[in-house]
């Protein structure tokens, strides 16, 4: 039996609209301190990733800087180009195709394809935190999907969404 590993999805904190292309567009002020507090609390939660796979979009790039101080801990981070615009099935993709020796990881992403993954991961649509997600994927909004088999083993309707949460700074 495999060792159960877990994929950790962040959505970037609230970002700002300056007359900037989309991939440029920074945090606000406010999504700086919430990247803070999603930070703070994956540290409570002891949810340390093994390996960040992070898109190249300056706001999810600034919310992983701000949230990984809070960590106590130091992944190795992967700015992936391919997380940004990507389809599920590219993000599902990225997933399996990390090492074995990767048991948790966290990927720093957009809406709605984060909010797509978690749902098609899962597979379930029943009420209560799915729903919820369902509805909206809040900025600095946490998921935690334990994925029960291999990365390369990944498919969609193998996860288990084991918490939800909207850390505010």
């Amino acid at each position: 039996m495999t060792e159960q590993r877990r994929v950790i999805v962040l959505r970037h904190a609230k970002a700002d609209w300056p007359d900037v292309p989309d991939e440029l567009r920074p945090l606000a002020e406010r999504g700086r301190a919430d990247a803070v507090a999603a930070g703070r609390w994956l540290a409570a939660q002891d949810l340390v990733p093994d390996r960040v796979l992070c898109s190249t979009a300056v706001r999810t790039r600034q919310t992983w800087e701000l949230a990984e101080p809070e960590l106590g801990g130091a992944p190795e981070l992967v700015l992936e180009p391919r997380a940004y615009r990507a389809e599920v099935g590219e993000l599902i993709d990225l997933l399996r195709e990390l090492p074995p020796v990767v048991r948790t990881v966290l990927l720093v992403g957009h809406r709605p394809e984060v909010q797509d993954l978690v749902l098609e991961l899962t597979g379930e649509w029943a009420a209560g935190t799915l729903e919820r997600i369902r509805e909206k994927f809040s900025t600095a909004g946490v998921a935690v999907l334990a994925v029960p088999e291999e990365w390369a083993q990944l498919v969609p309707g193998s996860a288990e969404l084991t918490e939800y949460a909207v850390p505010r700074g």
